[in-house]
């Protein structure tokens, strides 16, 4: 019998207002699969990962994690259960230092532990690493040096790192990566493709959203294209 994806969208169409962004979107991301959605701005990926999380303004059809709906749950219950956004625009704290925007990453944690939805991975590698401070900064050496730091102080690049860095201390079980490549340095793009794949090795479920296909090619276990809101 054929595992239950980690992750599955079954016609799936989004709206801001009465704009609609998704058409029907169907497809399925399975345990410790890194897939990525590749398109020109405007194609819908963004809208895909941010309706995963319920933020847009109404979706349709059914979205599945661990074989559970998700129609009903609010953002927060979402995150709760194990699916961690890494927005475009990263969201950090700039006048909290890089270590307390890291500890701000396992207040999920501490809500997952609170409703009993913490799983095995926080004490084996079952499902996939346990990420704790140690193993982020494994991930991002740079991120070491820069702990008392405060985040506004940060490039770009490196504050897109922390943005991963914290939603990894979570402990998510599916990382959604909204464009982690766009407006960072080629040598920062170098640095995530190989964190990405080393949490890949750790057994990370990731799926990302990305115009950059040359990176996809090397981190991805597999691409779908999006056009106007539709797979092509």
């Amino acid at each position: 019998m054929k595992a239950i994806p980690l992750l599955e969208l079954k016609k799936v169409s989004a709206f801001y207002g009465s704009a609609q962004a998704l058409f029907e979107l169907s497809f399925s991301l399975d345990q410790g699969e890194v897939l990525a959605l590749v398109g020109p701005n405007g194609a819908g990926k963004s809208t895909t990962l941010k309706s995963i999380v319920s933020w847009v303004d109404r979706w349709e059809g059914e979205i599945f994690f661990q074989g559970q709906p998700l129609k009903s749950l609010e953002s927060h219950q979402i995150a709760a259960r194990g699916i961690a956004l890494v927005p475009e625009d990263r969201r950090i704290f700039t006048s909290l230092s890089v270590e307390e925007n890291l500890d701000i990453g396992k207040q999920v944690l501490r809500q997952r532990r609170d409703r009993g939805l913490v799983v095995e991975r926080e004490h084996s590698n079952k499902g996939g690493q346990a990420w704790d401070l140690d193993a982020v900064l494994a991930l991002f050496p740079a991120l070491g040096s820069m702990l008392k730091r405060p985040a506004g102080q940060m490039s770009g690049g490196e504050q897109q790192m922390l943005t991963i860095a914290r939603a990894l201390m979570g402990q998510p079980l599916l990382l959604l990566l909204d464009e982690p490549s766009e407006g960072v340095a080629p040598k920062v793009v170098e640095h995530m493709a190989q964190a990405i794949l080393a949490m890949k090795q750790a057994g990370q479920s990731i799926l990302i959203s990305e115009q950059n296909r040359y990176f996809c090619d090397a981190i991805a276990d597999r691409q779908l294209h999006l056009l106007q809101g539709c797979l092509v």
